[in-house]
């Protein structure tokens, strides 16, 4: 296996664009990070096929261990579909702060080696290790170490994908799954690129790789073979994104403060919705989970959306954006339900709610609030 960090960057075309010292970054990422939780804390569920999520019947997987992949299983299927799919399929309800907990403690592993972590969710991390705490001048010994630190504190399993380039270290971390890890050298991310079905990108979904499918790409190299200003006309400002890592460069530095977008939740439910009443009970309960995280957050947000899916798949959404950020959480409650009710009256049954809240500010402190109040 070759190494990041045993030589220097080898010269190939697309070096030109990169910095003269090669970055060290990893990506590492947790198997089947949810149901291995449960299969860890209930020895019952080790061996078989577990899907975490609702087993109702408009229930959704939201993670499947690999026993129950192997049947076709995976997360965002209905849970209906997963049950015809793997009839043995044992259903368990999420514990997120239980994987909230677990997640706390892989991110002090990271911050044994770097200060440089960027969590993308609860179960993955890019870490930049180019210069690290443990002087360690090897980036797949240092993967190496994470991962086996990680299984005897938690006893789970991950895997790591070690590159010079985020895009690289995400793609590889899946070439060794379960439980393993590989690396892309800079002699090798154009080519590994160039053979790469486009629809395997990261950040290429279904959409995406079908649009680019009729334009007669296919792979990595065709989509390297278009100019730039044809892949802007096609998809606008991703057009110049998919023209760097057409050739394997990816500059985006690891940001360990990586600003939080936005936070939303949204639910299914047994029965079809008709009465606002009812919807706006449902919405008041979604509300009042994300104001609770906002809460232990310290963010305040001046966008808020809400989003309908009708019974028979339509989805629309409705947003408002503030002049100020809401600070309470009745101002918050009351804008997301006035949101519901302009769709009111509605001639069909509305199957999913969700709630999305935007445009963060940092949270006053009390005496901070209360002069901005005084003020206004």
């Amino acid at each position: 296996m070759e190494r990041v960090g045993e030589r220097g960057a080898e010269n190939d075309g697309a070096n030109d664009a990169r910095e003269a010292r090669v970055r060290k970054i990893l990506h590492v990422d947790m198997d089947a990070f949810y149901a291995s939780v449960e299969q860890r804390d209930n020895p019952e569920l080790r061996g078989k096929p577990v899907a975490v999520g609702g087993s109702a019947a408009r229930g959704v997987v939201a993670a499947a261990s690999y026993e129950a992949r192997a049947f076709g299983v995976r997360s965002a299927l209905p849970s209906v579909t997963a049950k015809r799919r793997c009839p043995d399929l044992i259903f368990v309800k999420p514990r997120f702060e239980v994987y909230r907990a677990v997640s706390a403690q892989i991110r002090e592993i990271f911050a044994e080696h770097t200060d440089l972590i960027e969590p993308l969710s609860l179960d993955e991390a890019y870490l930049d290790v180019t210069e690290n705490k443990q002087n360690i001048a090897i980036a797949t010994d240092i993967a190496t170490m994470i991962r086996v630190r990680i299984k005897e504190v938690t006893g789970l399993n991950a895997s790591a994908g070690i590159s010079y380039c985020k895009f690289l270290a995400k793609m590889a971390s899946d070439l060794n799954k379960p439980n393993g890890q590989a690396v892309i050298t800079p002699a090798k991310g154009p080519q590994f690129v160039a053979e790469l079905p486009v629809k395997k990108f990261h950040g290429v979904g279904p959409a995406t790789a079908a649009k680019m499918e009729r334009l007669g790409i296919l792979t990595g190299a065709d989509l390297r073979g278009k100019p730039r200003d044809f892949l802007e006309h096609h998809f606008g400002k991703s057009g110049s994104w998919y023209y760097q890592i057409s050739r394997g460069i990816d500059e985006r530095p690891v940001r360990p403060n990586r600003e939080r977008k936005s936070l939303g939740t949204e639910d299914t439910f047994a029965e079809d919705i008709y009465e606002l009443k009812v919807a706006q009970t449902e919405l008041l309960r979604l509300a009042r989970k994300i104001w609770q995280t906002c809460e232990d957050k310290g963010l305040r947000g001046r966008t808020v959306v809400v989003k309908i899916k009708f019974t028979d798949f339509q989805q629309i959404t409705r947003s408002r954006t503030t002049a100020e950020a809401l600070l309470q959480e009745h101002e918050f409650h009351e804008l997301a339900a006035t949101l519901l009710a302009s769709v009111f009256p509605i001639n069909k049954g509305i199957r999913l709610l969700g709630v999305t809240v935007s445009g963060f500010r940092p949270a006053p402190t009390e005496e901070n609030e209360l002069q901005l109040r005084l003020i206004i």
